[in-house]
């Protein structure tokens, strides 16, 4: 489904109006019904205030007031401003709501006997606001937040910012929300996410080709067309058909990231795959590795490999496999340093960077732009920020990395699209929820995953599943939908088999299987 901004929904909007000669009042009438529709659906009790401030939104909610009017609810409408400061839309949906008889009061304030036993209709604000919500405003929705009253917020909880998924100042907590068309970023994202409870998208009359427009480059990432995506399997075929992983990983101390990224490789379909280690810890990964091959390659002494590894991986990548993963567990000093920026400038199959592969770019992200081969990173936030924080003109690293941290809360839609955009490469931005960002300026909200999966290891099953995908000829977009839904569908697995205080990454490999077969049971 395609997510949009408040200015996309807006032309949306204002075409619907202006190209299909759908009036703005018939739009208003959709949205009021259907948000009617919904309390009666949810709720069976006959109180029910609506909560409206002056703009469109709040005639959204005075319409659904007089529908539940008419259906013998017991209504009142407590607006915030007055007559005269009315939108032209909420203006003529207050004189149709009094002409009918809806009781509607003029109020800057609420109170516990106003919210007792009533289900609470917020149509306070919608999704235009783009600075903090203040007094009157913020200080009934900290009262309403702090009562007991059952919520529904109407297009988005009064206080998130539709872009961003912000709270600015003060939010409704709600407890659902009823959008119309398709939802907006704030809905998506934390911690406008957890404000709107459960989402309801309804449909209230605008024209398909508006809402499945090309010119949207925001959606999410649906059961349904990953269940499309998985490589089909020919009766007539052999290992060599599905890829061939080198998984390069591991160092002293971290030679579970290497061993966990080459299993859910395996797990995900991968016919072949071929763990890059540190020679020193060849006999550690050989009694270790089953089904996985091992590849001893030049190190330090110490543990880690040394830039001299780069003539046998690249060998290896010439004569063997068809897909690169590296990263998880390889420390980071200068030799990994070289030999990432080496094969970076010459490999020529795709390459999945994660953890310390990306450590190892901090402050030069630039040389991603030399990649001869499709190059997919893999980072959670703190790994984003340090790879851009010395680019953005930062003296310090850590001063701008934290400065960056800040700004991906703020804006991670727009600063992950920059970058891809900027580099050629393609974004798995680890996260809740964690956003794909591709070069064309196109960005998929994954729609799987839980805390739980916020646990060592988890980053580098994502990163043995999506090379298994790559291997398996999914172009890079659709290796990392794939596997980063499939990830998050075995850790809600997981989690619901475990509870989420007790899932590990090993459990996430263990659920893949069962993901599958679920994916297969949908289609």
């Amino acid at each position: 489904m395609k997510v949009v901004t408040a200015d996309e929904m807006r032309n949306i909007d204002l075409a619907a109006i202006e190209k299909f000669g759908i009036p703005g009042s018939v739009l208003m009438e959709r949205a009021g019904l259907a948000v009617s529709l919904k309390v009666k659906d949810l709720y069976d009790r006959k109180k029910v205030i609506v909560l409206a401030g002056g703009g469109n939104n709040g005639g959204d909610g005075i319409a659904a007031a007089r529908n539940l009017h008419n259906w013998g609810w017991n209504v009142r409408v407590l607006l915030m401003l007055r007559e005269d400061r009315l939108s032209p839309g909420c203006l003529a949906q207050y004189r149709m709501a009094r002409q009918a008889g809806v009781t509607i009061e003029f109020r800057t304030e609420v109170s516990g006997r106003d919210l007792h036993s009533a289900v609470v209709v917020d149509a306070l604000l919608g999704t235009g606001i783009n600075k903090a919500v203040t007094s009157p405003m913020s200080d009934v929705i900290a009262f309403l937040n702090a009562s007991d009253a059952d919520v529904i917020s109407v297009d988005i909880p009064s206080g998130v910012s539709s872009d961003t998924g912000l709270v600015m100042g003060e939010a409704v907590q709600a407890d659902h929300t009823v959008t119309f068309g398709l939802p907006k970023i704030g809905h998506m994202l934390y911690p406008g996410a957890d404000c709107s409870g459960r989402l309801h998208v309804e449909d209230i009359g605008f024209p398909e080709e508006l809402l499945s427009s090309e010119s949207l480059l925001i959606e999410t990432i649906e059961k349904d067309a990953v269940s499309l995506l998985v490589p089909g399997r020919r009766k007539f075929s052999h290992k060599g058909d599905y890829g061939h992983v080198l998984v390069v990983a591991g160092s002293r101390g971290k030679t579970g990231a290497a061993l966990m990224a080459a299993k859910s490789c395996l797990r995900c379909g991968a016919g072949l795959v071929t763990l890059g280690i540190p020679e020193t810890l060849a006999d550690i990964f050989q009694a270790r590795a089953t089904e996985e091959m091992v590849l001893p390659l030049p190190d330090t002494g110490s543990g880690t490999l040394s830039v001299k590894a780069y003539e046998k991986i690249r060998s290896f990548l010439e004569q063997k496999a068809n897909v690169l993963a590296i990263g998880p567990g390889i420390s980071v000093d200068e030799n990994i340093t070289g030999l990432i920026i080496k094969l970076m400038e010459s490999v020529t199959v795709p390459m999945v960077l994660d953890a310390d592969a990306i450590n190892a770019l901090s402050g030069k992200k630039e040389l991603l732009k030399s990649a001869r081969a499709p190059v997919i990173l893999t980072p959670h936030s703190g790994e984003m920020a340090r790879l851009l924080a010395p680019s953005m003109g930062k003296q310090l690293i850590d001063t701008g990395e934290n400065i960056m941290t800040q700004e991906l809360r703020r804006n991670n839609i727009g600063i992950v699209r920059s970058f891809t955009q900027e580099t050629g490469t393609y974004l798995v931005f680890k996260g809740a929820p964690t956003l794909i960002a591709a070069p064309d300026g196109k960005i998929l909200i994954n729609t799987t995953g839980n805390s739980g999966m916020a646990t060592a290891g988890s980053g580098d099953v994502l990163t043995g599943m999506i090379a298994a995908f790559l291997g398996q000829s999914l172009s890079p977009l659709e290796a990392c939908s794939a596997g980063v839904f499939l990830h998050g569908l075995a850790g809600d697995l997981g989690a619901g088999a475990m509870g989420m205080h007790s899932l590990i990454a090993s459990d996430i490999i263990g659920m893949v299987p069962v993901a599958f077969m679920s994916l297969s049971q949908h289609v």
